[in-house]
This record gives structure tokens, C-alpha cells and sequence, in this order.
């Protein structure tokens, strides 16, 4: 198989070339150059945001059996390369986000739930929601609905993750003492390693699957409590589990899923919307998750391997907990 592979240097899309490279396909990667390709792809530079950005694209000779896009911003970057792609390309797969759907979802919710209006595929930038619903309707405008796969990922964890989740948890729990464990323990969640999304994605390329699909665990693949046990166990360090009622942490005005990444406090909207989707489509056609304990062990390998401090993307909020609001709440806090 031949893959082009718009992004392909941070996470997402590095967890989608390296899988690629271990099943002996070809793998081009096209991307700005403010970061190494994975070592076996080949490059094309371009910056998709300027003027003549996909040149380098454009005069490649190349043809592929599948793209994958793994943008977040103005739909129109997606329009431009999906256009330019449609009679070089077999597939289109875009990586898009099960914020597509219409606020607040009711628990349960599938690939057939209404999404957000007001998106454009011809759209600068606008809100994460209609970017990537944009973002959608620009692959099947020029691929088809029979030829695009719309992935629309939920919680998203693993080595190379750069959004500040699990680890500032894992360097949050290293640091040791009295840690602000957010209850309940048993809290369901749902989260997709990034190497199992890449793997279901080379999967559906393979299989010639299309349309859109909810990808993320089933509910209930792991607990808060399984998550933070977890990173208890790898990092080593003395750190004590605290665990606090959600609403002593909301009392307190701790934000839930940016002071306290991953958690979401039980029967809310929030929780609806980001640990309960049906995924049986996507477990359907291939989708396997890694237990939660592997997942924790091996981004903290790459934490460790890289100095400690997970890289940031700019363009998302800082996650974690100040440690003197953390103390307040602590001292405030009953045990559940």
C-alpha cells in the first residue's frame, strides 16, 4: 500500500506512519518541516496555510491508495489538498473529532446523531466543532461519501501526546505526596491509545471502509481509578491517591478535563458527550484497545526518553492543576 500522509510528524499522525512503516507500506510524508519525519518516510515540504503551500505536492508524480489528514484548523487547508488529491488518491481518511456533534449529545449516541451546523468546508478558521465538521464536508465534497472515511476520534492518549493529559498526570503522580484523585473510582472512561486509532485507520484503508465512525474505547475499557493506579505503579514514586467527590472538586471551581485532564464528573453532559459514544461500528471493522496499563507504561518510557516534558502544541489550553489550588481542595476534601 502507498500512504500519503499530511501531518504524520506528531502524535497522531506519527503513530499513523510508524504503523504504516511496520506493515511494509510506502509512506510519504508532507509536512512544514518544524519537526524530524519518521525515519523511512518520504518528504514533501509545504506549509498548507500560504499561498502555493502544496506546491511540493502538486508537482510530485505520485498517486496513493489513501490519505491521511489529520488537520484541526480552517476547513479550507482540507479542501485544497482533498481537491488537489481526488484523482491521485484511492481513499481519503480524515481524523476528525466526536465534537462534531450537535451539544450536548445524549449518552449512548452513534454515528447518526445530528452535528453541528454552520460548518463550510470553504471556512478560515472558526471553533474546534465547526473546524472539524468543515473539515468533514471538505473530504467527501471531492473524495464521495464511498471514498472518504471521517474518523471521529474522542479522548486521545499514548506516547508522542501533546496535549498535556496523561502526561502531566504521570508527572503529577512522579512528583509523589498527597495527590487530588478525582472520584468516583470506578468513573467509566473512554479514550483510544493513538497507536490503536492508527491501526484501525491502516485497517479501514485496507478493508476500502467509508463514512464516519465514533473512535474510542468501548465505555467502561478503563476507570479513573485503573488510569491512576496505573501511573502510580510505573513511575514509582511515593505519591498517595486521594480520592475526592466530584463535588468538593467543583465546589472548589477546579475545571474538569483541563485542571483535571481525562476526568469528567459523572452524570453531566460532559461526561455523556466525551465517556459514553457507541463505538460497536468501529469495533465492528477492526478496532482493538490496549489494555490502560500499557498504554500508561509506555508513554511514560517516552517521557523519560525524551527529558520529562511532554511537547505542547500551541494551539491547546495548558492542562493541569496549580499545586496550591490542589492543596486547598485536599484540605477541604473528604474521601470517598
Amino acid at each position: 500500500m502507498r500512504l500519503l500522509l499530511l501531518g504524520g510528524t506528531e502524535f497522531v499522525g506519527r503513530a499513523v506512519a510508524e504503523a504504516a512503516l511496520a506493515r511494509d507500506w510506502e509512506v510519504t510524508v508532507f509536512h512544514r518541516g518544524r519537526h524530524e519525519a519518521p525515519p523511512g518516510t518520504r518528504e514533501l515540504l509545504g506549509d498548507r496555510t500560504e499561498v502555493d503551500g502544496l506546491a511540493a505536492l502538486d508537482e510530485d508524480p505520485g498517486t496513493w491508495d489513501a490519505v491521511v489528514d489529520t488537520w484541526s484548523s480552517a476547513p479550507r487547508a482540507v479542501r485544497d489538498a482533498a481537491r488537489l488529491l481526488r484523482d491521485r488518491a484511492g481513499r481519503y481518511v480524515y481524523v476528525s473529532s466526536c465534537s462534531v456533534y450537535t451539544w450536548a449529545p445524549p449518552a449512548g449516541y452513534g454515528e447518526d446523531a445530528p452535528v453541528v451546523e454552520g460548518a463550510s468546508p470553504d471556512a478560515g478558521t472558526t471553533d474546534y466543532a465547526r473546524d472539524k465538521r468543515g473539515g468533514e464536508l471538505a473530504a467527501t465534497d471531492a473524495f464521495g461519501v464511498d471514498r472518504s472515511v471521517l474518523v471521529r476520534a474522542g479522548l486521545l492518549l499514548g506516547p508522542y501526546e501533546n496535549v498535556g493529559r496523561l502526561p502531566w498526570w504521570l508527572n503529577r503522580v512522579a512528583r509523589g505526596g498527597p495527590v487530588l484523585a478525582p472520584g468516583p473510582r470506578d468513573l467509566p472512561l473512554q479514550y483510544v491509545d493513538g497507536r490503536d486509532l492508527a491501526e484501525w485507520i491502516l485497517g479501514a484503508c485496507e478493508q476500502g471502509l467509508s463514512g464516519p465512525y465514533n473512535l474510542m474505547s468501548p465505555q467502561g475499557h478503563a476507570t479513573m481509578g485503573e488510569l491512576l493506579e496505573a501511573c502510580v505503579r510505573v513511575t514509582g514514586g511515593p505519591a498517595e491517591l486521594r480520592w475526592t467527590a466530584p463535588e468538593v472538586i467543583l465546589d472548589a471551581g477546579v475545571e474538569p478535563w483541563t485542571q483535571l485532564p481525562v476526568w469528567v464528573p459523572p452524570h453531566s453532559d460532559l461526561h455523556d458527550a466525551l465517556h459514553s459514544p457507541d463505538v460497536s461500528r468501529a469495533v465492528a471493522t477492526g478496532l482493538r484497545c490496549r489494555p490502560v496499563a500499557e498504554t500508561v507504561a509506555d508513554t511514560w518510557a517516552w517521557l523519560q526518553d525524551i527529558g520529562g516534558t511532554a511537547p505542547q502544541r500551541p494551539d491547546r489550553t495548558v492542562k493541569g492543576l496549580d499545586p496550591e489550588v490542589e492543596a486547598k481542595v485536599l484540605a477541604a476534601a473528604s474521601g470517598v
